[in-house]
């Protein structure tokens, strides 16, 4: 009797130890991944987030929308909960419905944006997308004076004023549309004469002994710190934080114009993790959050709310808000559907002469 009374009391103990563990497990970790360009978010914010909402947040990077858009169409599309991409690539996003609509009920801060950025074309009235940050492509130069140097296309493609080695950009639409710019034409252009004459302007370029590579954004910016270039197109929040720390080095918009962008955060078609994506999302629209998120990056916030707890020498930086009279000579890259083989086309044929 003794013997059963003991294992009876032994076996409740172990149910018990069982249960209490059991309700003292802590509850599975929320998990959300995000697909972004290398360098473009603030690390604090991101662990800002996780303290907070009990979030584990994983960070996968890429260098250009075209890689992107590569990995989510060969499997790894469910890999990733967020994923940012620049406005004209949303067309081909969306009608290869890599992308799913935002549930706004979920995302209450979606009025702090600015209205000019919350329309755009490519996504009227952020169906699929939040706005996250806006800025330029222009050059980045290096020079014991970098103030001599002319604010212009005619740095890369005029032999006559370029000064030094030089690095591109490894995109179709980037480097053709720097050389259309500088012959006076629109960056959209579909006329198949221009897009010619910006093709022979860059064999002409490429060729040319002072022309180093292509590369992406952040290896020619490397390149120009570390004086192996003195020039490179350049995405201007990593080169006005280069100019920041370095006296010779400058940040210019050139004066035909240049590319205007505004990234954008989607959640991939696929992502098993939606709600915890749009709290995410929600999280970066608070003022004070978006503000912390350009005053790291240097790029400039769609967030209305935000500006006012934006740094007074970043808001009076033109390389990071440019003032009215530039804004008016830039041009943002638009889908050309079918026509945008002709960019293709000519790059392939630029780049194997």
């Amino acid at each position: 009797m003794r013997t059963r009374r003991i294992s009876l009391i032994v076996g409740l103990a172990v149910i018990m130890s069982f249960f209490l563990s059991a309700c003292n497990k802590p509850a599975e970790e929320r998990k959300l991944t995000i697909f972004i360009w290398s360098e473009y978010i603030d690390p604090d914010v991101i662990t800002d987030f996780e303290k907070t909402r009990g979030v584990k947040v994983q960070m996968d990077f890429y260098e250009s929308n075209e890689e992107m858009i590569s990995a989510l169409q060969t499997g790894r599309q469910g890999n990733y909960d967020i994923i940012v991409p620049t406005t004209y690539y949303l067309p081909a996003l969306i009608s290869l419905n890599l992308i799913q609509p935002l549930n706004k009920s979920l995302l209450p801060n979606i009025g702090n944006v600015d209205p000019f950025f919350a329309n755009v074309d490519e996504d009227p009235g952020n169906l699929y997308t939040v706005p996250y940050q806006w800025g330029t492509s222009g050059l980045v130069v290096r020079g014991s004076n970098p103030e001599e140097f002319e604010d212009s296309w005619s740095l890369l493609f005029d032999p006559e004023v370029n000064k030094g080695n030089f690095i591109l950009f490894d995109t179709a639409r980037d480097v053709i549309g720097g050389a259309l710019l500088y012959l006076g034409y629109s960056v959209n252009t579909t006329d198949p004469a221009q897009i010619k004459e910006a093709g022979d302007l860059l064999i002409a370029t490429k060729n040319r002994p002072t022309f180093l590579s292509f590369n992406n954004g952040v290896d020619g910016l490397a390149n120009v710190i570390g004086r192996v270039a003195t020039i490179a197109q350049a995405y201007n929040g990593e080169a006005v934080k280069a100019a920041m720390e370095d006296p010779e080095i400058r940040y210019l918009i050139p004066r035909e114009g240049c590319e205007i962008w505004l990234d954008v955060f989607a959640i991939p078609a696929a992502s098993t993790n939606v709600e915890t994506a749009h709290e995410f999302l929600n999280y970066l629209l608070e003022p004070k959050v978006a503000a912390r998120m350009s005053s790291y990056s240097k790029y400039a916030t769609p967030n209305a709310r935000a500006l006012e707890f934006i740094p007074k020498e970043d808001l009076e930086n033109p390389g990071i808000y440019p003032p009215v009279e530039m804004r008016e000579k830039m041009q943002y890259y638009k889908d050309l559907g079918g026509a945008g083989r002709l960019y293709e086309e000519t790059w392939t044929f630029v780049k194997s002469q």
